[in-house]
């Protein structure tokens, strides 16, 4: 078996360097961190078809991870299992697939399938460029090829299934079971009551407009992290990535549910210690 390590961060990307000095691809990614770790990872090696095994060491609420005693073998010494390892070895996991979204950015001379893709995990969003100068945006959007909104205000998100409980959840979007496919599209701060978050059919191509006078750019991000620019005019084209992460399931009875309840504390105030007994 061979390993190659290498460290991540937020000015530190080390997929690229990995991929270009192995010879073959890896069987399996093992990522260490929190849920941004595991964005990063995943917009990386989603199109490569290369599963994900993630623990929640420095995290904070680890949505997409597993408890770090596992990878520590703490669990299943308590239980009496076998190690982590040999059940990877014996094929004791599953593997549940993530839709992913991908922009593209048409900057007046149409769109090129084979340029870079902006991909995302948990989702994309327009927020203005320059909030010093700018703070709001005027963002238009279209639908399958149909007018929408105009959406007036701090910025639009496009969140996946497994995004909808991170920035869109903030912003009052609602939370999608991962089990469903789909396309949340929240608006952030509107400046008008009647701008909801509307959910839509997963092969749905959504086309943004920046509006404006020249200058008033926004900013494309992906999963947090910067993308690129946009300036009146340009189009940016979100839809459904063709390539799904692939997530590594080590329990055996999941439960989004409970994850859920236990990473939002439903069910009883932050300090509870247990639901109720209803």
């Amino acid at each position: 078996m061979h390993v190659a390590i290498a460290a991540s961060g937020p000015s530190t990307d080390p997929f690229p360097g990995l991929l270009a000095t192995e010879d073959d691809l890896p069987d399996l990614a093992v990522v260490l961190g929190g849920d941004g770790t595991v964005l990063g990872a995943a917009r990386h090696l989603a199109c490569h078809g290369v599963p994900l095994l993630s623990f929640n060491v420095g995290g904070h609420l680890g949505f997409l991870t597993h408890d770090p005693r596992l990878l520590r073998g703490e669990e299943e010494a308590e239980a009496g299992g076998a190690s982590l390892w040999r059940r990877l070895v014996q094929d004791r996991f599953a593997l549940e697939r993530r839709m992913m979204l991908e922009a593209r950015i048409d900057r007046g001379d149409g769109l090129d399938e084979h340029d870079l893709a902006h991909v995302a995990l948990n989702d994309l969003y327009l927020r203005p460029c320059l909030e010093a100068n700018a703070t709001t945006c005027v963002l238009e959007l279209e639908i399958d090829g149909e007018i929408v909104d105009q959406y007036r205000g701090d910025g639009l998100i496009f969140a996946t299934p497994t995004g909808s409980t991170g920035y869109a959840m903030a912003a009052g979007g609602p939370i999608l079971h991962p089990g469903i496919e789909a396309i949340v599209v929240t608006p952030i701060c509107p400046m008008s009551l009647s701008s909801r978050a509307v959910v839509v059919p997963p092969r749905s191509r959504l086309s943004v407009w920046p509006l404006g006078p020249s200058g008033r750019r926004v900013r494309l991000w992906q999963d947090g992290a910067p993308a690129t620019d946009l300036e009146p005019g340009d189009r940016c084209v979100v839809q459904r990535s063709a390539d799904p992460a692939l997530l590594v399931v080590l329990d055996q009875s999941p439960s989004y549910y409970r994850t859920l309840t236990h990473k939002l504390h439903w069910a009883g105030s932050i300090t509870a210690a247990a639901p109720g007994e209803n």
